[in-house]
């Protein structure tokens, strides 16, 4: 099962075979457990839990065996089981994958930086409202559409970028070097799929 959670650290650059400098992001992946396996008999449809980051503490009333991070992926193995490991040997460099994790959070923000938003005239009489967002409707309806594009909060979303290449796995250190840039903060939690059809979405 090529899927494995892992923890950005930060970027940094490697040199390729032609001596070319590549951006690289650096991913703490794993090692991961298999906390539960769902059955289609018994829950209704077949997936499997995945643990990451034992907790320094774990209460009785707590599932999962004390797992500071835990996600569900669909089950494409059925021989998988209850305390498996996963760890970064199952991806090889050159693979592509996909990632999911939460981009930054901008707090509020406007239509000039939220959606690029030309802004208005600083000339001819205007006087600040270079970065309004200008009319948001028309004589009919009276109300606004919904779905218009309104300043609101920025980030810290569900961002899913496909295609990217593992440039490097450090196998003692579970570090995998993926080229390119990947959703969200340092520390943030990211999920790491193999680019295939048959794998879980």
């Amino acid at each position: 099962m090529k899927f494995i959670l892992g923890e950005k650290i930060e970027m940094s650059q490697l040199f390729d075979d032609k001596g070319n400098v590549v951006s690289v992001t650096l991913i703490e992946a794993g090692p991961c457990e298999i906390t539960q396996v769902k059955t289609k008999e018994k829950d209704g449809y077949e997936a499997v839990q995945v643990g990451f980051k034992k907790k320094k503490k774990e209460k009785k009333s707590q599932k999962g065996k004390g797992f500071r991070y835990l996600r569900e992926v669909r089950n494409e193995n059925p021989e998988v089981k209850v305390g498996d490991k996963i760890d970064v040997s199952v991806f090889k460099e050159g693979e592509k994958i996909k990632v999911s994790s939460l981009s930054k959070g901008k707090g509020f923000a406007g239509g000039v930086k939220r959606w690029g938003f030309k802004g208005a005239s600083a000339s001819h009489g205007s006087k600040h409202i270079e970065r309004r967002i200008g009319s948001i409707g028309s004589m009919f309806p009276q109300r606004v559409i919904k779905g218009r594009k309104m300043p609101g909060r920025m980030g810290f979303e569900r961002v899913t970028v496909k295609n990217l290449k593992i440039a490097k796995i450090d196998k003692e250190n579970n570090i995998l070097a993926i080229k390119g840039a990947v959703p969200g903060r340092r520390g943030t939690v990211v999920e790491i799929k193999g680019e295939n059809k048959n794998l879980p979405r």
